[in-house]
């Protein structure tokens, strides 16, 4: 089975140009209708508006597509929630069904690296659920970015996470963590945590030499940039975060624990914030595709420089 990759996407990286790839679940499952295709659309455009070429992953009646044209990804915001959120243990399912899928991150990543997109733009990602030592419940994100040599720009994990034990899952996993312009990791609604990170870049350049540096050692392991979420949306992000907590108490005064815990959440911050979070969650994915790519333009000058200088050489 092979994938199918948009002309533009495969000649771009015929010339080691720079490409972001896309996720497709935050057009399937993430907002309602024509919210998303607006939204999907403003992210194209801003990657391309910065000398990017943008590939949204998504799986069309069993064929794994990376890169869209405007049909196709109509066809995503109007079907919603029809087609599958297709995490990576998915995949085989959903292909051989002839389905259709969604894909979330680690499928994302997956098919990014397939062929050949070193560098993937997202909101945020999974992580390590609260009680997650009981439940065992870790996001397939978080072992993907493990084995799977793809930079993701992030805005980091939600606080309804554990985002102490993603971290230490993260280190175990062997995957680099930076925090882009910043000593702390980002909580995605909130540009801090409390938790630091092992490493900053303060540069597009800084994060494209850790992705060559990363693929050059063949390390096989991905790279985390996280991205606080821009200064101006930090106030609605605070009021977000506010009504996270005030769910947090909840549970813990209802005694919900385990599994149960995040729909929960998810369902009394909505309810608590008049919906104000879907505001705050398309604005820090503008901005996580504006630095991707950035860092994929620089990470394609790299390259270029490299190659023309062994071609110099080889002179």
């Amino acid at each position: 089975m092979s994938v199918v990759v948009a002309p533009e996407v495969a000649a771009a990286l015929a010339s080691c140009g720079a490409v972001v790839a896309l996720e497709s679940t935050i057009i399937c499952h993430g907002m309602p209708y024509p919210k998303n295709l607006q939204t999907a659309m403003e992210v194209e455009a801003i990657v391309r508006d910065n000398g990017a070429i943008p590939a949204t992953v998504a799986i069309l009646d069993g064929v794994p597509h990376v890169g869209l044209n405007s049909e196709q990804l109509k066809r995503l915001a109007i079907s919603g929630r029809q087609f599958q959120k297709t995490a990576r243990r998915d995949i085989a399912h959903v292909v051989a069904s002839g389905g259709n899928g969604a894909t979330t991150v680690s499928a994302t990543m997956f098919f990014a690296y397939k062929v050949g997109i070193p560098i993937f733009v997202t909101g945020g990602i999974g992580g390590v659920h609260r009680h997650g030592e009981h439940t065992m419940d870790v996001s397939s994100d978080l072992t993907e970015l493990g084995k799977t040599p793809v930079a993701v720009v992030s805005a980091g994990v939600k606080s309804i996470l554990d985002i102490p034990r993603t971290l230490e899952y993260l280190e175990t996993q062997g995957v680099t963590v930076a925090a882009y312009r910043t000593n702390e990791f980002p909580a995605f609604f909130t540009e801090i945590s409390g938790c630091q990170v092992p490493c900053r870049v303060d540069s597009p350049e800084e994060c494209a030499k850790i992705i060559y540096a990363n693929k050059n050692l063949h390390l096989g392991s991905g790279i985390l940039i996280a991205v606080p979420i821009p200064k101006h949306h930090a106030a609605s992000g605070k009021i977000i975060e506010s009504a996270i907590q005030t769910a947090l108490k909840e549970a813990e005064d209802k005694r919900i624990i385990g599994n149960a815990i995040t729909p929960f959440m998810l369902e009394r911050v909505k309810e608590l914030t008049g919906g104000s979070s879907l505001e705050a969650n398309i604005a820090l994915v503008k901005n996580n595709a504006l630095i991707g790519a950035n860092i994929a333009v620089a990470l394609s000058n790299l390259q270029q420089r490299k190659i023309n200088r062994m071609g110099r050489s080889a002179l």
